[in-house]
């Protein structure tokens, strides 16, 4: 079922909760020109054919300033060999509400890529994956924050069990990977 925002305010109170803890450090704005340092060895040794780390598209991440782990998350991109542009502000809603991230579906940080949304703590090699199989589709949620994603590291190696989903254009979800 196809569910579209109406009221950014409501939209985003079921994420409200969970942004406590996006609190855990200060985010970081990663200026174009420092995106990235180089191919990270995590980058060689995904599980699945990749594109060349050259012909990947330029990643656009919006963000809120205070987020920790959508600092984190982006920092895995770069050592996955994305080249990542942010933008922090205040209200991520319209964002969310026009590259079509469902109701209910939604994270602390939205990307832009290759003509898909990437919303959420989504691991490097599902996007990969992604613009590798060029589905007719929206893109990639990973609703909330799933203590073991990317960004959401804990200290103890602890992994909640996530389940990534593709966007159809008709906003339903299908599972896309299980992590």
């Amino acid at each position: 079922m196809k569910t579209h925002l109406t009221k950014p305010a409501l939209w985003l109170s079921p994420i409200l909760l969970t942004l406590a803890a996006c609190s855990q450090g200060a985010a970081t704005t990663v200026p174009a020109d420092e995106a990235v340092a180089g191919i990270s060895a995590a980058a060689d040794s995904a599980p699945e054919p990749v594109a060349a780390v050259s012909q990947l598209p330029r990643m656009v991440v919006h963000k809120t300033p205070w987020c920790g782990c959508c600092g984190g998350w982006v920092e895995r991109m770069q050592e996955a060999g994305f080249q990542v542009e942010t933008h922090d502000m205040e209200d991520l809603g319209p964002v969310k509400e026009r590259l079509g991230v469902p109701y209910a579906k939604g994270s602390c940080h939205t990307a832009e890529i290759g003509g898909y949304v990437v919303e959420g703590h989504v691991p490097a090699e599902d996007i990969k994956r992604l613009l590798q199989e060029k589905p007719d589709a929206v893109g990639l949620v990973l609703p909330g924050m799933p203590i073991g994603s990317p960004g959401m590291e804990s200290p103890d190696g602890r992994q909640q069990p996530f389940t990534v989903e593709l966007v159809r254009r008709d906003g339903t979800t299908e599972p896309f990977s299980s992590h």
